[in-house]
């Protein structure tokens, strides 16, 4: 395969609803680029890039695939991005890499929430956008509509350089505004007639395509003079307004296609070579440590992973992005995140599961090798001297969670080892043990993305697997001081156990510092705080510890061992087992025995005290509030303004945003299970939301006493 060079090289994304045909395009695209002789199709599960079992079972995308073509000295390296929200970890990596989206928007629906979803991980990675508009032989299709419903929701950007002469299963034939041609293919696309545009067209298309010089010469002052001037420009001008317009995203060119019948597409990929921007014309990606480097072939080499996979009788892969100078085979560089030290033995372009050698990949380029050690995504390989390390991926916050056991406790162990690998593949898992819980947790995208997981354990791996909503990490504090003291006694013959302790606890406010005195139960206490002890809390919060003995009551080698005793009941707190946390604690008296005291005997004592103390001092039960954004369309806001009333939601404030209306809200985590499928169904899928921890807040009175009741009945059962 030639080398090319990196003004060479397009990097697209495949971007759109699940059903959108982004599959199918790649499959057109690769056929037109020579990559393949015979187009697959999703239904035959023979297309290049959905080659998973589980995506040939699945009928979509569920990983991003590598694609290239070459085309009119082009090389294309094409990302096909999973459609479903759910599965957006993929259309965030592929946006990483991309220097372009290719939107593809299904004609006979418009803006779907898969549109929505990409639209919106494009804009916030500044990722300039085209607009491919599909399936125009389908007959329901209506590019009007779709046009009218992509200006409504991205504004007037969006500008108009193909339009169909016809759409349904007539339609074969395109009006191009910037060549001012029309192009019209047979039965089975391919090739098509350049033809003059119909008479009855002409005013229409002279109309648009003075709509799309004004866009285009609004990106560069000498073209807008000149266009004023003339009242015309030469197509090269306009490409390049056009260039200008679409990396600054103050163009969305408006293109169309029939995928499934190859009606379109070698226009298009001329138009990607053409006015597409190349990789170094975009902005470099961020460098957090050593040298800095520029996207040209002269630079010191460094490539930045953004995928990796792992294939049966190959191993792990390494996806990457070639940021700076050239790789060659077998080229030593060092991985900057670990220190480690690797050779790439081989390098290869690839088109789904099929991989080509190539001598060298230039800056600017994707390739992939194979058995790296200790590399993966979001992983810098640069020269040691040079120490270059690019920022990493940020991918979207988890939406569901769920809890995770193997039902045969002799499973466990590969449990863990299954969701490492997929965890490797797909980084939008998160996993947790979380020791509070006393679960194993995976934090993921939603439902849909759950139910691949479930897929890899069932089908893959052939483990069983139970899955639970997750327990609640509620946290235990009190509201008001109170005093208790224990006498650990303990007599079996011989040496005994003896501890005597006497305390004081109160909430621990904001800013709040010891007391000198307090009045409880009609009696005054006095002290004198000789000690105190921070303890910042590693679940949150703290807790100070307070040594106000006097007169030697209590040796002071015992007060580490009453404090361990506090630590161990705030670890697993009186009411519900959850932590405790934001309490001051004085120990103020005791009593010793000179034979039989030590320090087991204080920390029982210091713990039992502290349990009886915290049961008199009003103790309230924790939950975690989170905060809510929620995008949804105007006609659905009061049937997802009522759900988040039965949610026991908090709105803090209404607005809108591109096309939808934006609820703010703060909601507990446990009202929150599920909430992906719920708010889908309410939205007829239309709906989007992301969600963040905020605080901990009390929980009301008759939440706290259900808790209670299920937290004594546990203890029943236990």
């Amino acid at each position: 395969m030639k080398v090319y060079k990196t003004e060479q090289i397009r990097n697209v994304a495949l971007l759109g609803n699940a059903g959108s045909g982004k599959t199918t395009l790649a499959e057109a695209m690769l056929l037109e680029g020579g990559v393949i002789n015979r187009k697959g199709e999703v239904t035959a599960k023979n297309t290049v890039s959905d080659f998973n079992p589980i995506e040939q079972e699945y009928g979509n995308s569920v990983f991003s695939s590598v694609l290239y073509a070459e085309y009119n000295d082009r090389k294309l390296n094409i990302l096909d991005a999973p459609g479903m929200d759910d599965l957006s970890g993929g259309v965030a990596s592929s946006l990483e890499v991309a220097d372009m989206g290719l939107m593809l928007i299904n004609t006979s629906a418009g803006v779907e929430a898969g549109t929505e979803a990409a639209f919106r991980l494009a804009d916030a990675k500044h990722t300039p956008l085209t607009f491919v508009f599909n399936g125009l032989d389908h007959e329901n299709a209506n590019f009007e509509s779709a046009l009218e419903k992509c200006r409504s929701s991205y504004g007037n950007k969006v500008t108009v350089v193909q339009y169909p002469l016809e759409t349904g299963p007539a339609f074969s034939s395109i009006i191009d505004v910037l060549k001012m041609k029309m192009y019209k293919y047979g039965k089975d696309g391919g090739q098509p007639q350049i033809l003059d545009i119909p008479a009855s067209e002409n005013d229409k298309a002279a109309e648009l395509q003075n709509q799309l010089f004004e866009m285009a010469a609004e990106n560069d002052e000498a073209l807008m003079e000149r266009y004023f001037e003339e009242g015309s420009l030469t197509e090269e001008e306009v490409l390049k307004g056009m260039r200008i317009g679409i990396r600054q995203r103050d163009l969305f060119p408006v293109l169309c296609s029939c995928a499934k019948r190859s009606i379109g597409i070698g226009r298009l990929m001329q138009f990607i070579g053409e006015a597409g921007p190349a990789p170094h014309e975009m902005p470099m990606r961020k460098i957090v440590a050593g040298k800095e480097v520029t996207m040209s072939e002269n630079e010191n080499p460094s490539l930045f992973v953004f995928k990796t996979a792992i294939e049966s009788h190959v191993g792990e892969i390494t996806f990457f992005k070639m940021m700076s100078g050239k790789a060659t085979e077998s080229i030593d560089l060092v991985n900057i995140n670990n220190g480690s030290k690797e050779r790439l033995s081989q390098l290869f372009v690839t088109a789904g599961k099929n991989r080509v050698k190539v001598p060298e990949i230039v800056a600017g380029d994707l390739g992939c090798t194979v058995k790296l050690k200790d590399t993966k995504y979001n992983h810098t390989l640069s020269l040691k001297e040079a120490g270059t390390q690019y920022a990493p991926m940020e991918f979207p916050t988890p939406r569901h969670r769920v809890a995770v056991k193997a039902v045969s406790e002799t499973d466990d162990e590969k449990v863990g080892e299954v969701l490492n690998r997929i965890k490797f593949e797909d980084p939008t898992y998160i996993i947790e043990y979380s020791k509070e819980l006393r679960q194993l947790i995976v934090h993921n995208q939603g439902e849909y993305h759950m139910n691949v997981l479930k897929w890899f354990f069932d089908n893959v791996y052939k483990i069983d697997v139970d899955y639970k909503e997750p327990r609640i990490p509620y946290r235990e504090t009190i509201t008001k001081p109170s005093q208790a003291d224990y006498r650990h006694k303990k007599q079996s013959g011989g040496a005994g156990q003896f501890g005597e302790v006497h305390m004081i606890i109160e909430p621990l406010e904001e800013g709040g510092t010891p007391k000198n005195a307090f009045i409880l139960d009609g009696k005054e206490f006095k002290l004198s705080v000789r000690d105190t002890q921070e303890h910042l809390l590693t679940w949150g919060g703290k807790l100070l510890y307070c040594n106000c003995i006097v007169g030697g009551s209590i040796d002071g080698r015992f007060m580490p061992a009453i404090l361990k005793g506090i630590m161990e009941k705030m670890e697993q707190g009186p009411l519900t087992g959850s932590y405790a946390r934001d309490i001051i604690v004085y120990v103020y008296d005791g009593k010793m025995h000179p034979v039989d005291s030590n320090e087991i005997s204080f920390k029982l004592a210091g713990r039992n005290a502290f349990s009886q103390a915290f049961k008199k001092a009003n103790p309230k039960i924790l939950e975690p509030i989170y905060d809510l954004e929620i995008w949804v369309p105007s006609e659905r806001m009061g049937d997802v303004m009522s759900d988040l009333q039965g949610r026991r939601a908090l709105i803090m404030g209404m607005g809108s945003e591109k096309g939808f209306e934006k609820i703010s809200a703060r909601v507990p985590l446990k009202e929150m299970n599920k909430y992906n499928t719920s708010l889908s169904s309410l939205t007829g899928g239309k709906g989007m939301f992301k969600m963040s921890f905020n605080a901990y807040e009390k929980v009301p009175a008759d939440v706290q006493d259900a808790l209670l009741k299920a937290y004594e009945a546990e203890q029943d059962e236990e």
